[in-house]
């Protein structure tokens, strides 16, 4: 399907689909006003920060975070690589609030997940056809296989938006050799 969009939904397609955009590399969740950091991604500017899962940011710079809704708070994490933010955290067992300075950089998220679950048999959760997904399944496959012969896979596509159709195509092609 084909649809018309703003400038604005265009960059997120555009981030979405590439997997490639400027922030701190935190999944974030909003638990009564505040900011809930759900897990910051590894190696990203948030990880070597010292933020941790179960963060809470009280404020953005000098913005308190019941001030800002969760599109906005999206907004403000996310900006130009090289640009910096001011984070004050509240964290449990931790007396005061603490402040923490994370320079914005280029995070590639990644579609896929994948773990082997017993010997054997592998489990790739893909959570969106991304423009590099197929490639990724390709690579998980691979890796998998080397390990351990694999007897079984399972490919979790819950909850899964969809995304790009060459991405979708890449993943099944992954899996079988003839036809279409």
């Amino acid at each position: 399907h084909s649809s018309y969009v703003s400038n604005d939904a265009f960059e997120q397609l555009q981030e979405s689909t590439t997997g490639e955009f400027g922030g701190l590399g935190v999944e974030v969740g909003i638990e009564d006003g505040l900011i809930k950091i759900i897990s910051p991604m590894d190696d990203s500017p948030a990880a070597r920060a010292g933020i941790m899962a179960g963060d809470l940011i009280i404020k953005l710079n000098d913005t308190p975070a019941q001030e800002v809704t969760y599109g906005d708070t999206t907004d403000m994490l996310r900006g130009e690589p090289g640009t910096s933010i001011r984070l004050t955290i509240l964290r449990e067992g931790v007396a005061d609030p603490f402040e923490v300075t994370v320079t914005r950089e280029i995070i590639r998220a990644r579609s896929i997940r994948y773990r082997e679950v017993e010997p054997g048999y592998g489990y790739i959760r893909i959570s969106q056809f991304a423009a590099k997904t197929g490639e990724e399944v390709v690579d998980a496959l691979v890796k998998m296989q080397a390990e351990n012969r694999l007897k079984g896979i399972v490919v979790d596509l819950r909850n899964n938006p969809g995304g790009v159709l060459q991405a979708a195509v890449g993943v099944v092609d992954a899996f079988i050799t003839d036809g279409m």
